[in-house]
């Protein structure tokens, strides 16, 4: 160290000399040296972006989604080192609770549809498939319940409604808000579990006069319906466990926040090649119609780390 900071007055051969050193020995210390200074540089510096994106995507994300990130800003860099600097650094993300309640009881009289979708969940358009479920939001005036309709090509909510009560109305209603956000399409099989909600009369009815086909997971088999429970899941991690709701109202104004401006349009999914759903219809429409535009997803790797 004493022969490099002072490299411009001293002879380096006689510093070596009266060291006791040999000069390739100190150009290699000195190689070695810079190499460690470049990487220590990089790595304050990619800690730094790793402690950006996790606030910006407000500590809902782990190390393979951030790593997801970095790439999609042309940074190369392994799972397990983020995975290290979150550790460094105290980035703990969002966790889990767990409430025992019961939102399916398929222990009613209505005849009940069969499994056409059969957990094959990958789906080459929109609007062939919907996956429709029911969760619950605790809050200080009781629980919220939460009727979704997913369309399971993208994963975007594509429906849903909110209710203090659990009821055939609840999961008809969102079902409906998603047909009118869709356009009303027809020939959507519209899978769910065996709920009375879903298996009553009346819905039945309004999936008939919609031209819609009716599709049920089998008894007590919550992989069936994976999808829908793989969003509650993530919602209640990044978001409702993280908030204590005064009343339903705000509770609704949250959820309402978190589909419509994080989940549908910023969040990314492994599944849809690291786009939100929003981003993934985008491409899908621009590809084969042209109608759409979407900033090419296409990542060029500037430099690795």
């Amino acid at each position: 160290m004493f022969i490099k900071e002072n490299s411009a007055w001293i002879n380096i051969e006689l510093a070596c000399e009266y060291l006791d050193l040999s000069r390739s020995a100190y150009y290699s210390w000195l190689l070695n040296y810079e190499k460690h200074l470049e990487a220590a540089k990089s790595h304050v510096e990619l800690s730094k972006k790793v402690i950006e994106l996790f606030e910006q995507f407000k500590k809902r994300y782990g190390s393979r989604k951030l790593s997801e990130e970095l790439l999609k800003l042309g940074i190369l860099c392994h799972r397990k080192k983020v995975a290290k600097i979150m550790d460094e650094n105290n980035l703990i993300p969002c966790g889990y609770k767990k409430f025992k309640v019961t939102t399916t009881n398929s222990n009613h009289k209505y005849k009940v549809f069969d499994n056409l979708l059969d957990r094959n969940f990958s789906v080459q358009k929109p609007n062939q498939v919907y996956v429709g479920d029911i969760t619950y939001i605790h809050t200080d005036q009781g629980w919220l319940y939460l009727a979704t309709v997913i369309d399971l090509f993208s994963r975007k909510l594509v429906g849903y409604k909110m209710s203090s009560r659990m009821t055939k109305d609840l999961v008809i209603s969102a079902l409906h808000n998603a047909l009118k956000s869709r356009g009303y399409p027809k020939n959507v099989i519209v899978h769910t579990d065996r709920g009375s909600q879903y298996a009553s009369n009346q819905y039945k009815q309004f999936l008939k006069s919609h031209n819609l086909i009716g599709s049920m997971s089998r008894k007590g088999d919550c992989w069936d319906n994976a999808v829908a429970e793989s969003f509650f899941a993530t919602l209640k991690k990044e978001y409702v466990y993280q908030t204590q709701f005064k009343t339903r109202e705000q509770a609704k104004l949250g959820i309402f926040d978190y589909i419509e401006t994080w989940y549908n349009k910023v969040r990314n999914h492994s599944t849809l090649e690291g786009l939100s759903p929003n981003e993934f219809e985008m491409k899908y429409y621009y590809e084969n119609s042209g109608t759409f535009m979407i900033k090419s997803t296409k990542i060029k790797r500037t430099f690795n780390v």
